[in-house]
């Protein structure tokens, strides 16, 4: 083979390597590219995941709260109504316990 016929040849290998080359090169920028924006998406998909089980406990303590808040309510209603109650049995009791005290403080003056 003649010698120009194989400097040829081997310009064509280099040139076809070259070409081998950059287009691995364009594979892998692709690749890498492609590799970020799942990540990017990954990322979000966990972010709003996270968003989204933060509201669901949030929602979860704060109904917790009401009941609770409720339970005490109801807890105090109930203590003030026997309360009153009391109060209203005892109601004779006091009246004469304090017209029985003035009664006595009246005499010890006369």
């Amino acid at each position: 083979m003649p010698r120009p016929e194989v400097l040829d040849r081997v310009k064509d290998a280099e040139q076809e390597a070259d070409e081998i080359v950059a287009e691995a090169e364009e594979d892998a920028e692709e690749t890498i590219a492609e590799a970020r924006e799942r990540a990017d998406e990954i990322r979000e998909q966990a972010r709003e995941e996270a968003d989204a089980e933060a509201e669901e406990r949030l929602e979860d303590a704060r109904e917790e709260i009401e009941a609770e808040r409720e339970r005490i309510l109801e807890e105090g209603a109930e203590e003030r109504e026997a309360l009153e109650a009391r109060a209203e049995e005892r109601e004779e009791e006091v009246v004469e316990y304090v017209v029985t005290q003035f009664e006595e403080a009246v005499h010890v003056q006369t």
